[in-house]
């Protein structure tokens, strides 16, 4: 650990439409930082690829430090892409892949927050890495870049050179791992403690996210079998009634929707009602009830499934949303 040495220099990459936290959540922790440690321990930038104010996606103007191709390009010791929620949609520019290609390999470490990792796996530096990026482009990211290995739960993934945050609030998360990797873990829950964040994060991002794969898809067959499993969900879902209901044998019915639907069967109804009792639970319901009503045979299969798939346990699940909940109430009763 380095005591009394040059600031870590930190560049931060927005592009127009940059959502407003993947630059600034970071930026206060490296801030807060050197703030606890009582020396300028990160001098921070934001880059942008053009000259003149960025708007972001809430509006919000931003001035960067530094524009890239104007003059000298400095190599950072940290850098990263922060996310748009339209990163995805847009043709990334070539000469900006270019600077990344060349600049982000030259850092100590480099990464990106949220759909960031959009444009940074367009480079081709993100092959054969782990990473992380938001929930919801996370499949998109999968289908353009297979080289590319999504740790979709993850908050922030550290593979070799390269730190991914899942998104937005976990860019928070993100900065405050590396604030630790540099400056220790003391020097990092003093800035927590500041920010009222967590020090370490309980449970992945999926316990947020709203994949929506209960939407019906497929050929019509398929879908009317969908569609009879969201609506009952407590009933039997075995691959062998489902395939009688489809009137399919078990084996064609199992390669039919595996093909179509992207999953087996009995993963399917599994995400179903998950998402049904993640609904109940956000309700207020408690976990043995929602187990029954979701056609899990005993709370134990209800809790492993649960958190499989969103990363905590349903009672710690519903605790979450019991303090919303409780606030509502209270404001309700004056």
């Amino acid at each position: 650990m380095r005591r009394t040495s040059a600031p870590r220099s930190i560049g931060i990459l927005a592009l127009p439409g940059v959502q407003m936290l993947d630059v600034a959540g970071p930026l206060d922790v490296f801030a807060e930082a050197n703030v606890q440690s009582g020396r300028q321990a990160y001098v921070t930038s934001v880059l942008a690829a053009a000259a003149g104010p960025l708007v972001s996606s809430s509006g919000l103007r931003v001035l960067p430090d530094v524009v890239l191709g104007l003059g000298k390009s400095a190599v950072f010791d940290t850098l990263l892409v922060a996310g748009a929620p339209h990163l995805g949609d847009t043709p990334a520019d070539p000469a900006l892949l270019d600077w990344l290609r060349r600049y982000a390999p030259r850092s100590r470490r480099f990464g990106s927050v949220c759909s960031g990792a959009m444009l940074l796996a367009a480079t081709g530096l993100l092959d054969r890495r782990r990473i992380t990026t938001h929930w919801a482009v996370a499949e998109q990211l999968a289908r353009h870049f297979p080289d590319v290995n999504i740790e979709i739960d993850a908050l922030h993934v550290r593979d070799g050179q390269v730190r991914t945050a899942a998104g937005v609030t976990a860019g928070l998360d993100l900065a405050l791992a590396l604030v630790e990797e540099d400056l220790g873990r003391d020097i990092a829950k003093k800035v927590a403690s500041q920010l009222v964040m967590f020090f370490k994060r309980p449970g992945g991002q999926l316990q947020f996210s709203r994949r929506g794969e209960t939407n019906p898809v497929g050929r019509s067959a398929l879908q009317e079998i969908q569609r009879w499993v969201i609506a009952n969900p407590a009933a039997d879902a075995s691959t062998a009634a489902l395939a009688e209901r489809a009137g399919l044998s078990p084996r064609h019915f199992v390669r039919l929707f595996s093909q179509e639907i992207g999953m087996t069967p009995a993963a399917w109804v599994e995400t179903v009602r998950i998402d049904v009792a993640r609904q109940m639970l956000e309700s207020g319901e408690r976990p043995k009830q929602v187990a029954a009503s979701c056609g899990f045979g005993d709370i134990d299969t209800f809790r492993r499934a649960f958190q499989r798939q969103a990363g905590v346990t349903p009672a710690e699940y519903r605790r979450r949303y019991e303090v919303v909940a409780a606030t509502g109430d209270i404001q309700h009763h004056h």
